[in-house]
């Protein structure tokens, strides 16, 4: 091993990397390129366009709306994400208080974890099937059956301008806490119980306890979540192409980068065109994480 190090560590990364390299930065060079192209789908040598697919974006109003929709997806969702997911994580891991020296949650955590993580063993297409019922526009979905029972006249929610995009983040919440639920508590569980003990013991409340003791503790967690959730913010296409109406409607109200890289892709055949949509969502995300990575840094607590 000594004296054939590099020839055994090259011998096990040369199998990976060469993966890497075809499946993923591959693909991502194929993308740039027909960027800069007018291919339609069909055609061996695609005509060289240079930047003209990117100034068409300049002044596409559809183009805009979309992203004007990831940046509410980046306001809402991993806020209340990350909100609902620390409220539970805290309430199934040292909710249930002090008892016998050690913190413990409340009464039937184990099972309120398989709960909250059931959302996770569900294909992201069955879920936006489920939540097609959930919104039904008759009594016949949950929403409009339950304001049906206190005397509301049925709401077409999927149909509503004004509340469509708000119900597609409502999903994307429901289908992400459960996976936090669980990263927070690992999180949780890895911080010493000593500590916990040393705020009861200095009369912490448990709001104290959340706001002093847990949320520093788990900031290293929380950076992760947040660029996690970004990311998804900047995806939403299986749940808007399912759920909503006419793919990205009414109007346009819904519609994500994803859903009209796929629109202008097998609708259109403007593979070009859809390409340089998937670059500007590609430098969106990794714009994104870089800033919320280095606006997020702090130095790391010691336990």
């Amino acid at each position: 091993m000594r004296h054939g190090r590099y020839p055994f560590i090259v011998g096990f990364l040369i199998a990976p990397v060469t993966i890497y390299v075809t499946f993923v930065i591959a693909p991502y060079i194929q993308a740039f390129y027909l960027a800069l192209t007018n291919w339609r789908g069909v055609s061996a040598n695609p005509k060289f366009i240079g930047l003209d697919n990117f100034e068409r974006l300049l002044t596409d109003d559809t183009f805009w709306k979309a992203v004007r929709h990831h940046g509410v997806l980046l306001l809402v969702l991993p806020l209340v994400a990350i909100a609902i997911a620390l409220v539970f994580a805290f309430l199934l891991n040292v909710g249930g208080g002090s008892k016998g020296g050690a913190m413990r949650g409340v009464w039937g955590s184990r099972f309120y974890r398989i709960v909250f993580f059931f959302p996770q063993v569900l294909a992201v297409v069955i879920i936006a099937v489920i939540f097609r019922r959930v919104y039904a526009p008759d009594e016949t979905g949950l929403v409009n059956g339950l304001l049906g029972v206190v005397g509301i006249d049925p709401i077409p929610i999927m149909a509503d301008k004004n509340i469509a995009l708000f119900a597609i983040i409502a999903v994307l919440v429901w289908q992400a806490v459960g996976f936090y639920v669980v990263l927070f508590s690992a999180g949780m569980a890895s911080v010493p119980k000593d500590i916990y003990e040393a705020a009861v013991l200095d009369g912490a409340g448990r709001s104290s306890m959340f706001f002093k003791v847990t949320l520093p503790l788990l900031w290293d967690t929380l950076q992760v979540a947040w660029v996690y959730l970004g990311i998804a913010a900047f995806d939403a296409f299986a749940i808007v192409n399912v759920l909503s109406i006419e793919q990205g409607g009414p109007d346009g109200a819904t519609t994500v980068l994803g859903m009209e890289i796929y629109r202008n892709a097998f609708s259109y055949s403007q593979f070009g065109y859809a390409s340089a949509m998937g670059v500007a969502l590609f430098f969106l995300t990794i714009t994104f994480a870089a800033l919320t990575l280095r606006v997020s840094r702090r130095e790391t607590i010691e336990l």
